[in-house]
């Protein structure tokens, strides 16, 4: 058991970490302010080649892991770009690239993961529905084999960068739910191309991270070629956890990286900020305490990620990786919204400027604790899958 970074590991983080300092919060700020996507941020990922940290040589990618890739993610976050220093990575690397590379047949790999790699090919992820969110084996969005063809009918909502993107995983049932005997068959994943007239996006109004805009989508009569399915067909459910599984340790690298930009930035102000007695309120341990401890809480979060990574990167059951996974998740998103929120108590009502940021953190830090899981759902999962306990809810 080895807690040391290698040379590798290293560089990247130190290249993360001089890539934030360019890329810091003044940046981000007017960024969500403009609703503008950080095109400048991403030429930057590109040439360092974060955005092909997962994929191999041969198509194009540095040949790293989900470990590098958390890492690398977390630094950023934590340098100064917030949840951007992951999010931008999730869409395509994540959802494309690991889940071409996981699961894609060669002729698929040599068609989308060089541009992944490059940066010149962004991704996204159709998942999410009205009437089914954590629930995904409820989807409804159709998909039918016409000859050579197959034809996928249905409504997405929460998709980010669909509006950009020239590639999207879609998951779809290519068996009814009502004819298969277990809830997660008859799911399959597909890959199209964008834009297409067949897809309608529309982007959705929301309280942060608005330099990425989050859309509906309307997918009607969409005609795609044999080739596009992720094989197995009706087997898409096992395909996906691996990529749910590397989403969920993302979100827990950014939500560590973004807590601790915030507990940063306090604990500068508690020096320069004094009251009453002419004391640094930094000094005061109504503030220091729950830093402290949140800062504590998120070192082991960092700790049970990296473990995740590491299980997922050496082919380990996703229910083992998903295990690590989730008490990372749910172990962030306490500390880390105890850590913006008495990061944001320090700033006081300066905390509730937008110049000083830490309150767009906060709006951040707020969507970690309710994607891609639910702080309860994680729970649920920790508590019936590691603990052994009841099911504590009843799915049909």
């Amino acid at each position: 058991m080895d807690f040391e970074l290698n040379e590798r590991q290293k560089m990247i983080a130190t290249t993360a970490r001089s890539m934030a300092g360019e890329f810091g919060p003044e940046y981000w700020r007017k960024k969500d302010e403009m609703g503008e996507f950080g095109s400048e941020f991403w030429e930057a990922l590109s040439e360092v080649g974060f955005t092909g940290l997962v994929i191999p040589p041969e198509y194009g990618g540095a040949g790293s892991g989900t470990t590098e890739l958390m890492i690398a993610m977390e630094e950023l976050a934590a340098g100064g770009c917030g949840m951007a220093g992951a999010w931008y990575l999730i869409l395509s690397e994540v959802f494309g690239g690991l889940t071409i590379l996981r699961h894609g047949t060669e002729d698929q790999k040599r068609k989308y993961l060089p541009g992944i790699a490059s940066g010149q090919l962004e991704f996204c992820m159709a998942l999410t529905e009205p009437d089914a969110g954590s629930n995904t084996p409820n989807i409804r969005t159709i998909a039918r084999r016409n000859g050579d063809y197959w034809i996928i009918d249905g409504d997405k909502t929460f998709i980010s960068g669909a509006d950009r993107a020239g590639g999207m995983l879609i998951v779809a049932r290519t068996e009814p739910r009502e004819k298969v005997l277990c809830r997660t068959s008859g799911l399959s994943l597909f890959l199209a191309d964008l834009p297409d007239q067949s897809i309608q996006v529309n982007p959705i109004s929301k309280h942060g991270i608005n330099y990425s805009h989050t859309c509906s989508v309307n997918i009607d009569n969409l005609q795609l070629l044999a080739g596009a399915l992720i094989p197995p067909e009706g087997g898409g459910w096992k395909c996906l956890l691996d990529t749910l599984n590397p989403e969920r340790m993302s979100f827990t690298a950014a939500g560590i990286g973004i807590a601790k930009l915030a507990i940063h930035k306090a604990v500068e102000y508690g020096w320069s900020r004094k009251v009453f007695a002419g004391n640094p309120i930094g000094s005061y341990q109504g503030l220091q305490f729950p830093l402290a401890e949140a800062y504590a809480g998120l070192e082991a979060a960092k700790l049970l990620n990296l473990k995740a990574a590491d299980l997922f990167d050496r082919g380990r059951d996703s229910a083992e990786v998903g295990a690590a996974g989730n008490m990372a998740k749910a172990l962030m998103v306490e500390n880390a919204t105890k850590a913006v929120f008495w990061s944001m108590q320090v700033f006081g009502g300066y905390g509730y400027s937008r110049e000083y940021d830490v309150e767009r953190w906060w709006r951040e830090i707020n969507l970690v604790r309710l994607a891609p899981v639910t702080q309860q759902m994680t729970l649920s999962f920790i508590g019936e899958k590691v603990l052994g306990m009841p099911k504590s809810y009843v799915t049909s």
